[in-house]
């Protein structure tokens, strides 16, 4: 096989392994979208809970990324608030029946296979992954998303926390292990 029927066999399992864990016993009110939003809503900080980053994240259109957010909150597994720092988005949180929903998450399945790896081989494919979806995201010319660990706008801050130079403000304790649409890679750069 050569590397780049490699590389095709790669992508084609990566697909086979989303759906795979996507067709498993699931709440049957909730479509693979759906699921997808109330992951990323449970896993994105503060600064990223908004229809629109969960548009980018999602890649899909804004209106579809809406209607979904609008879907979560009409079964009440998602709540809105105002922003307090502009006034007019909403930022969205999981409400308590969200979270226990996402106990039965559809990919636990495989997030249970991927814990049965070897350490070293889960790390490696972590790395391998985070490549893969940098160079894609590069590529496409769409927002990188990752946590303020491996992202270039981190700043130690004194009071706990970190500082962060793309939004100009304190990260909690808390929220540094979360998703952020304004996270660039270090040793790179987001879109331009």
């Amino acid at each position: 096989m050569t590397a780049s029927r490699r590389a095709a066999h790669c992508a084609e399992l990566i697909i086979h392994l989303a759906r795979l864990a996507q067709s498993g016993e699931t709440d049957p009110r909730l479509t693979p979208a759906q699921w997808t939003a109330l992951r990323y809503f449970a896993r994105a900080n503060r600064f990223s809970r908004t229809p629109s980053a969960f548009s980018s994240f999602h890649a899909t259109t804004r209106g579809t990324a809406s209607q979904t957010v609008k879907s979560l909150v009409a079964l009440g597994l998602l709540e809105g608030q105002r922003s307090e720092a502009d006034g007019r988005s909403t930022l969205f949180e999981l409400t308590a029946t969200g979270h226990a929903l996402l106990e039965r998450d559809p990919l636990c399945c495989l997030t249970a296979a991927l814990d049965g790896l070897a350490p070293e081989t889960r790390a490696a494919l972590l790395d391998g992954l985070r490549d893969v979806q940098t160079g894609l995201a590069s590529a496409r010319g769409t927002e990188h998303f990752g946590t303020c660990g491996d992202c270039c706008h981190r700043e130690k801050s004194s009071g706990g926390g970190c500082y962060c130079a793309s939004v100009l403000a304190t990260v909690p304790e808390g929220e540094e292990g979360k998703l952020c649409i304004g996270f660039a890679p270090r040793g790179g750069s987001g879109p331009a």
